[in-house]
């Protein structure tokens, strides 16, 4: 109804965040080519108007689309899912860039995120620690909580990648230390699972039932 609207008084603008928030109901809903089409038109509503935050989200959004088509692939097509990552991490690139042009930190943070979960998605978990590094210092710097979180967090699950479960352990603990302050329940919920992982890794049956539960 909002994207009607947008069109009908020639919002181009509105129409291209519609376009997004439609997008991200469909990858929500596990569309993810849908999702794509949506965050295509906005990326390109985005650029004909010359919007660069708004092409910058368009981009970011169509690489989680891709990336989790990636992940919805079998296992058995490896190289179909290295091509669509490989892809994803295109786009997420092309966003950091526009992210650094425009000095938008939040953007750039959220670019260097998802630049580090494609590259743990291919396999590279030392490569995925940089970006998530780089975002954690982001973060701090502009007083981003849920994205310190965040980014503690996917480093965490990173060096549980490579067999590092106490590096893991403490960085999930710092992660659930920063979703409890500020009330946020999905990485709560995050960081005990995969604390609880961890811990399982080092024969911590008790601890690791303890935090799963």
């Amino acid at each position: 109804q909002a994207l009607a609207i947008a069109i009908e008084i020639g919002n181009r603008r509105g129409e291209g965040t519609a376009l997004n928030r439609i997008g991200m109901v469909y990858k929500n809903l596990g569309e993810y080519e849908k999702a794509l089409e949506y965050h295509e038109q906005a990326l390109a509503i985005a650029r004909e108007i010359g919007n660069r935050r708004g092409e910058g989200t368009a981009l970011n959004r169509m690489g989680i689309a891709l990336k989790n088509l990636a992940l919805a692939h079998d296992e058995e097509e490896p190289e179909e899912r290295r091509k669509i990552l490989e892809k994803a991490l295109e786009f997420h690139e092309q966003a950091l860039t526009i992210a650094r042009e425009i000095r938008d930190r939040r953007g750039e943070g959220a670019a260097l995120c998802n630049i580090g979960s494609i590259y743990r998605n291919l396999g590279e978990a030392n490569k995925a620690i940089e970006f998530y590094e780089k975002h954690l210092t982001i973060a701090g710097n502009i007083g981003d909580r849920r994205g310190e979180g965040a980014a503690l967090g996917n480093m965490g699950v990173a060096y549980y990648d490579l067999g590092n479960y106490p590096k893991a352990i403490e960085l999930q603990d710092k992660s659930l230390t920063i979703a409890r302050e500020i009330k946020d329940r999905r990485r709560e919920r995050n960081a005990l699972w995969n604390k609880s992982l961890a811990l399982d890794k080092m024969g911590e049956r008790k601890q690791a039932i303890d935090c799963a539960k």
